[in-house]
């Protein structure tokens, strides 16, 4: 097979490819969660309902993400991935035209359908496609492209809010979103590993259930419904609780605060390289133990203490899912495509369900609440590590 070797042409420009990918995917996906304070208030709805804007995004996205892995095996990951991306970046612009909130999640659903050719199989085209010493890192460059867009769809949206509207800052990210959809159609090579075959759901279904029965990986899929679960339930709701008083901080503010995705994009690298020296079980262990002390510190009454809580706790997320996807990989012999697409669909399942339902926890105990809620997913996360270990080892 012929691998994309490190120190290559191509897999500078592969690298850059995926990143971008990364980059503009969470980008738009996330445009909308700094903007849930707004929503509510614009748009007379509770928190949770705002939340929707979001989850109803990250729930299709997940079922969708089954679909398009197979239909990858027929028209091919790099079309998939193209047509995926210039369909959100347009589906961006028509959002920021929604009349009212019932049609904003309308064209949020339709947005979780067509990015779902992404993220699907952006990891299985790394898995297949470069050669194997190093996925870590390689994985760790796919997701700090992640990390960056969604950190700069959020801060990009909250600074715009606020020096004109909403409307304005999501035409603007729908805009930037087109042009380097062009960029990523040019640059990504045409892979040579994969080859295309008839599409056939039985045969798609059979590859899931071959992963089903791998208790290892299924640990491991099981963690990311956790982990991303609680990565987007602290994010969902800490604007609800920087815009009241004592904080009482504008959007802009609450905006720059996701700069904290910065520690994101290093995490993932740094602690991709760790993982690929020491293991990955032991690493995921650490870095879910720092995503805990993150979530502690948050509740820490000072804006300064909350912020470094967020930071440490981003940290810890975006090394954990870095470790974790990397594992999946490994863990996976054969069907890549669909071992990834499990892996995400229960991913974006944790956003989708316990990103709203952290809307209990806010409204009925607030911050202390969905501190908790946090605190026990990752409890739970941890001991999955743990058995994937043990099964490994066995």
């Amino acid at each position: 097979m012929a691998f994309i070797q490190k120190g290559t042409k191509e897999y500078r420009q592969a690298s850059f490819s995926l990143f971008l990918g990364g980059f503009l995917t969470f980008a738009i996906l996330y445009t909308t969660q700094p903007l849930m304070p707004i929503f509510s208030k614009e748009f007379h709805v509770s928190a949770t309902a705002a939340s929707l804007s979001l989850s109803v995004s990250t729930g299709v996205l997940a079922f969708f993400m089954l679909f398009a892995a197979a239909l990858s095996d027929k028209v091919g990951k790099k079309q998939i991935m193209v047509i995926s991306m210039f369909f959100t970046a347009a589906l961006s612009l028509i959002t920021a035209l929604s009349p009212n909130f019932i049609t904003l999640v309308i064209v949020r659903f339709l947005l979780g359908f067509f990015i779902a050719g992404v993220p699907s199989i952006a990891m299985a085209y790394v898995a297949e496609e470069f050669h194997p010493d190093g996925l870590g890192k390689v994985m760790g460059l796919y997701i700090s492209g992640t990390s960056i867009g969604g950190m700069a769809g959020r801060i990009i949206t909250s600074v715009l809010t606020d020096l004109f509207n909403w409307r304005i800052a999501l035409i603007t990210i729908g805009m930037l979103a087109l042009i380097l959809s062009i960029v990523f159609s040019l640059t990504l090579p045409v892979p040579r590993n994969s080859v295309k075959k008839a599409l056939d759901w039985r045969s798609a279904w059979g590859a899931y259930k071959v992963h089903i029965v791998n208790k290892n990986l299924m640990a491991l899929v099981m963690l990311s419904f956790l982990l991303m679960g609680s990565f987007v339930t602290l994010y969902n709701y800490i604007g609800f609780l920087l815009v009241e008083p004592p904080y009482e901080l504008s959007q802009t503010i609450i905006g720059f605060i996701f700069i904290v995705y910065i520690f994101g994009t290093f995490s993932s690298i740094y602690m991709g390289n760790k993982a690929d020296q020491y293991g990955y079980s032991f690493i995921l262990k650490i870095s879910i133990g720092i995503m805990m002390s993150g979530a502690f510190l948050t509740l820490i009454p000072s804006l300064i203490g909350k912020i470094i809580g967020i930071a440490i706790f981003t940290f810890g997320f975006f090394a954990s899912h870095s470790i974790a996807s990397a594992w999946v990989g490994e863990c996976a012999e054969n069907y890549k495509v669909q071992a990834s697409s499990l892996y995400l669909f229960f991913y974006y399942l944790g956003s989708s369900f316990v990103g709203s339902f952290g809307g209990y926890f806010w409204s009925h105990f607030h911050w202390i609440g969905v501190i908790s809620l946090i605190f026990f997913l990752l409890i739970f996360g941890y001991l999955l590590v743990l058995f994937a270990q043990k099964k490994r080892i066995s």
